[in-house]
């Protein structure tokens, strides 16, 4: 189980902080079923709160039939659903496009929606890390950088190639698709929504794209408790950071938002909704 190590924010009770963070990692797969969690007194350490923090978050997931108490030192994860996914295999490929900014949520709403589907999930940073990576040793830059004008000009380009080379190939097979990228550049283009969307049903799929808000508090910590190198400048100077992004951003044309802040709908309802409305607007 993962924590961000740092207080937790005022804005939303840190019991329904704490159960949502943990619901959604036993909802996208981060915590197996029957997986056992650590104590009470653990949690309460990692998460900088008081045991009667932890208990009453347990007391939340425990309600939803998420976690099994079997005392207060030994709860076990129940999500016996989460091995088999319905096979879902519309006639037509679904492409879901998932973008938000870093620390929104992006890749937890992809597992959870791969899971819901048995859609393959697609996520850029795991398709091209390993290679940027590389690319950036050898131009002699960090391989977390992400902010050089080398990177952003030479590398994040053919970043996205890849990945769209990716989900068209399936899309070809017939498979539908669950793509997790930030996409902030990209879905704000006219020319790229429609050239992409134009790919996609030239190769007889269909595409839907969702955006994933989160509120700067929360996706501060969602940031924070994934430790990535790569948002090592983004947190250094989160004010700075704030102030270089648009939160009001939504992408050009139609999409799907979800929102994955603190005080909304858990991300599997979100999730579910937006898989049954997709599905039934391929029928």
């Amino acid at each position: 189980m993962t924590t961000d190590g740092h207080p937790l924010t005022r804005g939303e009770a840190l019991h329904q902080q704490i159960a949502r963070s943990i619901r959604n990692q036993i909802q996208s797969g981060r915590l197996r079923d029957g997986e056992p969690l650590p104590s009470s007194r653990q949690m309460a350490e990692e998460w900088k709160v008081s045991v009667f923090t932890i208990t009453e978050a347990m007391k939340v997931l425990a309600a939803e039939g998420l976690v099994v108490n079997h005392s207060r030192s030994r709860r076990l994860v129940n999500f016996p659903g989460e091995t088999t996914p319905t096979p879902w295999r519309p006639a037509t490929p679904q492409v879901l496009l998932i973008g938000g900014f870093p620390g929104s949520g992006k890749s937890e709403l992809a597992r959870v929606l791969a899971r819901l589907t048995g859609w393959p999930m697609l996520d850029k940073d795991t398709l091209t890390r390993p290679v940027v990576e590389a690319a950036l040793e050898i131009l002699e830059h960090s391989p977390h950088d992400r902010e050089s004008s080398e990177y952003v000009e030479r590398i994040r380009p053919r970043e996205y190639e890849a990945t769209e080379a990716t989900y068209l190939e399936n899309v070809e097979c017939g498979n539908s698709a669950i793509v997790a990228a930030p996409f902030i550049r990209e879905f704000q283009a006219k020319s790229w929504v429609d050239r992409t969307t134009a790919s996609i049903t030239a190769k007889g799929g269909e595409a839907t794209l969702v955006w994933v808000y989160c509120e700067p508090d929360t996706m501060h910590r969602y940031m924070r408790q994934r430790s990535a190198a790569r948002d090592t400048t983004k947190l250094a100077d989160w004010p700075a950071y704030l102030d270089s992004i648009n939160l009001d951003m939504r992408p050009h044309g139609p999409f799907e938002l979800i929102d994955n802040s603190a005080s909304s709908s858990p991300l599997q309802t979100q999730a579910s909704a937006l898989v049954d409305k997709v599905l039934k607007a391929a029928k």
